[in-house]
């Protein structure tokens, strides 16, 4: 989360992204909202990963 980008956007929302990890998309009303549904978007991920057996990059020397 610490690799979290985010933006206000025109309506006064939030989009949130982490670049390094392909695909990992949030919005939310507020700030707080949009971190909250980044992470659990990138548990979601991490999990599917996991369960399909995909290769997960390795974070902060943190090799699952």
């Amino acid at each position: 989360m610490v690799k979290a980008v985010y933006d206000k956007l025109e309506d006064g929302t939030f989009s949130g992204r982490i670049p390094s990890f392909k695909g990992i998309v949030a919005f939310g009303s507020t700030l707080r909202d949009c971190e909250e549904e980044l992470h659990s978007t990138l548990e979601d991920w991490i999990l599917v990963g996991l369960k399909l057996g995909h290769l997960l990059p390795v974070i902060a020397k943190i090799n699952p």
